[in-house]
């Protein structure tokens, strides 16, 4: 039976024979199995067995363990690791052969990456799956992740705005254990009122001697040697790529809403508070403005889409390529580098 994580501790009472955790988001991962032996340890499964199919694994072990008597009389769980999820030959068999012989004080737990349609077809996958639960654990996306986001701010009692929410999701999109870490610590520090977006920005200048808005006003101002400085001791502090990738589409999407109201010979001063650019600001935006055309914000744009793709979806965390976004506040920097592509 499938039974998505969302759902999964609705789904605990009374507990079924084994459980297949399989997937490739960690904390969708660890959580679902925090959730099942939480409720085991109430139904008196007290030992913990822990397997991992390797190179010279015995499937034998497997056996052996479901057959044992706890040495301390109580239920028990086996946790077997199928880090390729791939049991072969040999475990396949022995998986199908143990869901013939239910022992109701042994739980099995399998856990393991993302599964392939073809593997959720095979005959040890339907015998698992036939006498007990699949919680397939992948990343939720877009409305999906939307909806996790707003079930985990009701789960910490949070109180955010519209606007706060939507940084959070442009922000933590794709990483749910940096997102739920966020969340636990705007819960220790503001668990009662109301917290907006600038009282996010607040708490992520708090997390490092250089900031994301600090870099932000020295690249408006195309102070390049300072940048990347900067650059260096943000990456050196741990400050997470989400954040600073979230700082660079914050300044250019404001950058290319003001370029595209001068191109069209609108009145850019009218757009300052519409956008939120303070009077100190109002010089920096204008020295990028009288640099950058319009052809280069939306090509520094679509380079720092293509960066958070590769992080989202790959986890490669470049920060060469982020660098590179920083050389395109110089507009000189576009004709030698343009032709650089992400791999």
């Amino acid at each position: 039976m499938r039974v998505y994580p969302d759902q999964l501790a609705k789904q605990l009472t009374p507990l079924t024979q084994c459980y297949l955790v399989f997937g490739d988001d960690p904390w969708l991962c660890e959580t679902s199995k925090s959730l099942i032996y939480a409720q085991a340890k109430r139904d008196g499964f007290e030992e913990r067995i822990q397997l991992t199919q390797e190179t010279g694994f015995n499937w034998q072990d497997l056996l052996e363990e479901w057959n044992t008597m706890s040495l301390f009389a109580s239920r028990r769980i086996i946790e077997l690791s199928l880090p390729q999820a791939k049991p072969g030959s040999d475990g396949s068999a022995q998986l199908q052969a143990l869901m013939q012989h239910h022992n109701p004080d042994i739980l099995l737990l399998l856990t393991g990456p993302k599964l392939a349609s073809e593997q959720t077809k095979s005959k040890w996958f339907k015998s698992l799956d036939a006498k007990g639960v699949y919680i397939p654990c992948t990343t939720p996306e877009g409305a999906q992740f939307q909806r996790w986001l707003q079930g985990r701010i009701s789960h910490f009692k949070l109180r955010l705005t519209q606007d706060a929410q939507q940084m959070l999701f442009n922000l933590y999109e794709g990483n749910l254990l940096a997102a739920d870490q966020a969340l636990q610590l705007l819960q220790l520090l503001n668990p009662n009122d109301l917290i907006n977006s600038q009282q996010l920005e607040q708490y992520f200048e708090d997390q490092s001697r250089f900031t994301v808005f600090q870099l932000a006003d020295v690249l408006l101002n195309n102070q390049q040697d300072k940048a990347q400085h900067m650059l260096s001791q943000l990456q050196a502090e741990g400050v997470a790529m989400p954040i600073l990738l979230w700082g660079q589409f914050k300044e250019l999407t404001t950058l290319l809403q003001l370029k595209q109201a001068q191109e069209l010979g609108g009145n850019v001063s009218s757009l300052w508070n519409k956008l939120r650019i303070w009077d100190k600001r109002k010089a920096l935006y204008q020295a990028a403005l009288s640099r950058l055309s319009l052809t280069q914000i939306e090509a520094m744009l679509a380079f720092a889409s293509k960066t958070e793709l590769r992080l989202k979806q790959q986890g490669v965390e470049d920060w060469t390529a982020l660098s590179h976004l920083c050389l395109l506040y110089d507009p000189s920097a576009h004709e030698h580098l343009s032709h650089i592509e992400l791999a």
